[in-house]
């Protein structure tokens, strides 16, 4: 009766270790089925609404000169209109609103963009002003929650790694959008242009629903996440790129232009370059995601002080080429890198907000710095004034470095994902 009771009760115990492999193997395909399908959700979004938002951007400007005879004057306060409004919506207005109503907000955001995008192609002079002020608060709901929703798996490796998914999704709508837009205005007008991206847009309109969002009865609106230290350590971080790239963004050609004396089409080609080494970087990044924080941030920041040091003093179109190539691996480190900060030092509760904020300061960055860039430009030369974002990427990187003592957790590769 012994043994049979022992046998019985070998038998039982392999067949419960048995259950349990079976149960693990069950939840480690699940989560990795639920990991595959957030990452398609968060890479339709993001494709689709950056690749319109750049669309617009970057063609309201000919369609408000080319077809609408605007001041040059007239379109640069056209194109702030629009910033302004975006910034407004991630300071003022996603930052407040409850979980429950940022998804329907965001939602119609979403089913808004392709109503604005008919409505630039039936504009009058009048109506651009209301139409690009819309878009633009539509834009500053969407990007704040998509990048909030990339960030709320509790795992901090799958944080990063789906951080990285939205970046180089970031990436590929610059490579997408700009090829698409090329091919057709070879046939379209500016005005007639924005009517294909109206069916890209829809496609962020139909995964709409499928974006997650925090399931918490409270999240931390407002101020409130003015003081938390993970927002703080992601700005200092992310000042050190973006405040150079806002400026080479708007003045890279005309630099490339006057300093070369190569065409535009060849000076705009070395954003070919750029973006194709951030978008490699932030492939990198998905593939392998960064664990320890400091030291690639590090690197990524010497990299920028370099290159932009080297630019006013390059004697040859080739050369340049390089750098740019060369800068493009900090554009693609140093944003995912900063969000991860946020996702590391703010909880589900807190995440909207601090990601409002964040994306609220990089906005103010692309409306402020061309502006005192291109007066330096003017009064001192190019020359003097890369030599001025350099100086600030140092400063910059003296502060993150600063942070990094006094913040080493956020940094670390042992830190535990905020879940509480």
């Amino acid at each position: 009766m012994k043994a049979n009771s022992g046998s019985s009760g070998k038998g039982t115990g392999q067949e419960t270790e048995g259950v349990t492999d079976l149960q693990d193997k069950s939840s480690e395909r699940s989560n990795r089925l639920s990991l595959v399908y957030a990452a398609i959700i968060i890479v339709l979004a993001t494709v689709s609404a950056r690749s319109v938002n750049n669309m617009i951007s970057t063609s309201l400007p000919f369609l408000a000169k080319y077809t609408f005879s605007f001041s040059n004057v007239l379109v640069g306060v056209l194109s702030a209109a629009l910033n302004i409004s975006t910034f407004v919506v991630t300071s003022f207005i996603n930052p407040h609103l409850r979980s429950t109503t940022r998804r329907k907000v965001f939602i119609i955001a979403t089913a808004i963009m392709p109503v604005t995008l008919l409505l630039y192609y039936l504009s009058t002079p009048f109506s651009l002003w209301p139409v690009s002020i819309l878009s633009g608060l539509a834009i500053g709901i969407i990007f704040p929650n998509i990048i909030t929703s990339a960030t709320l798996h509790h795992d901090h490796i799958v944080q990063m790694r789906l951080l990285a998914i939205y970046s180089l999704s970031l990436s590929l709508s610059l490579v997408i959008g700009p090829s698409i837009e090329t091919w057709l205005l070879t046939f379209l007008t500016y005005r007639q242009i924005f009517l294909p991206f109206m069916f890209i847009s829809l496609i962020g309109f139909a995964v709409s629903p499928f974006i997650k969002f925090p399931a918490l009865k409270r999240e931390v609106s407002g101020r409130k996440a003015l003081g938390n230290r993970g927002l703080h350590t992601s700005i200092l971080s992310i000042t050190v790129y973006n405040v150079p790239f806002a400026a080479i963004t708007s003045f890279l050609v005309i630099f490339a232009v006057e300093k070369f004396s190569v065409s535009s089409a060849s000076a705009y080609s070395v954003f070919i370059y750029f973006f194709l080494t951030s978008f490699i970087a932030r492939l990198t990044m998905a593939i392998k995601p960064f664990t320890s924080l400091f030291l690639p941030m590090l690197i990524s920041a010497m990299i920028t002080i370099l290159g932009l040091s080297l630019i006013p003093f390059m004697s040859s179109f080739l050369y340049f080429v390089l750098i740019m190539a060369l800068l493009g691996i900090p554009h693609g480190t140093i944003f995912p890198m900063s969000s991860m900060l946020i996702a590391r030092g703010t909880t589900p509760a807190e995440r909207n907000v601090a990601n409002s904020y964040f994306l609220a300061y990089n906005n103010s960055l692309f409306i402020i710095v061309p502006v005192i860039f291109g007066y330096l430009s003017i009064t001192a030369g190019f020359t003097v004034s890369f030599l001025v974002i350099s100086v600030s990427a140092v400063v910059s990187t003296a502060l993150m470095v600063m942070s990094y003592f006094r913040n080493r957790d956020l940094f670390s590769r042992h830190v535990a994902a905020r879940t509480e």
